[in-house]
């Protein structure tokens, strides 16, 4: 099969077209024919050496994959070959064909092209998980997320809104703002031109927002403490300005603050499993109703790889980039 390995950590250039050995499904996996793969910022880390897979998971990068069904393990039971699916990946998903367990992939939405369901698995987990199950976000909060345009971003902005929250989001340009506010953002804060601290405020008529999700680190740490409400929450899923900072934690101690955080990729195959299965009841239906959506911003044959990953680094991509193998 044709994949795409890293020859040597360093820049998008070292992503190499090859061929490689077709994986074998084990007892409770599938195999999948990849129609499509996204393209995440874990990858790009991957391919700088500074984020190795977990033990046992496929050298070859790519976390989130669409496709069909080719053949099933003497164990599965959920699904037969023939099936479109989309699903959560460890590594491996650079490729023609890729394996994962039963219990981490789902039946693809089928209101969604093979490009868009392989846009949901890594954003749609991740969003989920930290903003939801460990965020506790509930309907009638403020959020505020970080990085809105993202995959992550336009994400959770949509999630939040559909299930009762008041949105608001910070991005570098007036372009990007827009798009926040189209995909149902309450206030677009562009946070080359505000303190988004003063925003925030502002907005909320002091109180602050009561969830952050937040993939910057690096200085927004105390101004997250700033901008959060009493008891509230920030969730930690990234460090685009570096993961040591200087940080007032006497704001944390006087608003009784909770400051978490988490990553996906070396979680065992049961906790995504729980994932999924709220997903598929929460989830699915806004995405078969496509009142919800993932963001496409690119989409990119796969010996383009490195194309996707410039893309990727300029930052100026809005919602997610995709790599189309059909």
């Amino acid at each position: 099969m044709r994949a795409i390995e890293i020859r040597q950590p360093g820049g998008p250039e070292v992503l190499t077209l090859t061929k490689r050995e077709r994986p074998v499904p084990g007892e409770t996996e599938l195999l999948i024919k990849v129609a499509a793969a996204g393209v995440n910022r874990p990858d790009c880390l991957q391919r700088q050496g500074a984020y190795p897979p977990p033990a046992g998971a496929s050298d070859i990068p790519g976390l989130e994959i669409a496709g069909e069904v080719e053949a099933v393990g003497a164990g599965v039971q959920g699904f037969k070959p023939g099936d479109q699916v989309c699903a959560l990946v460890a590594g491996g998903g650079y490729a023609e064909y890729c394996t994962v367990d039963e219990t981490n992939a789902l039946i693809a939405p089928p209101a969604l092209t093979m490009t868009e369901a392989a846009a949901i698995p890594e954003t749609f987990f991740t969003v989920w998980h930290n903003v939801f199950q460990r965020g506790g976000l509930r309907s009638g909060e403020t959020f505020l997320v970080h990085g809105g345009t993202s995959g992550i971003g336009t994400t959770a902005i949509q999630l939040a809104k559909a299930f009762g929250a008041r949105v608001l989001a910070t991005a570098g340009s007036e372009a990007k703002c827009t798009a926040m506010r189209e995909l149902g953002a309450d206030l677009a804060i562009n946070y080359r031109e505000t303190d988004f601290v003063e925003a925030v405020k502002e907005a909320t008529d002091g109180k602050g927002a009561d969830l952050i999700l937040d993939m910057v680190g690096g200085d927004y740490i105390t101004r997250n403490y700033q901008a959060a409400a009493i008891e509230g929450r920030i969730v930690q899923i990234a460090f685009l300005r570096g993961r040591k900072a200087e940080a007032d934690f006497a704001l944390l101690m006087m608003k009784r603050l909770t400051h978490t955080g988490s990553t996906l990729r070396a979680r065992d195959i049961a906790f995504k499993a729980e994932i999924a299965q709220e997903l598929r009841k929460h989830v699915w239906p806004l995405l078969n109703a496509r009142t919800v959506l993932p963001v496409m911003d690119s989409i990119f044959p796969l010996d383009q790889a490195s194309a996707a990953h410039r893309r990727m680094e300029d930052g100026e991509h809005i919602g997610k980039i995709v790599l189309d193998l059909s």
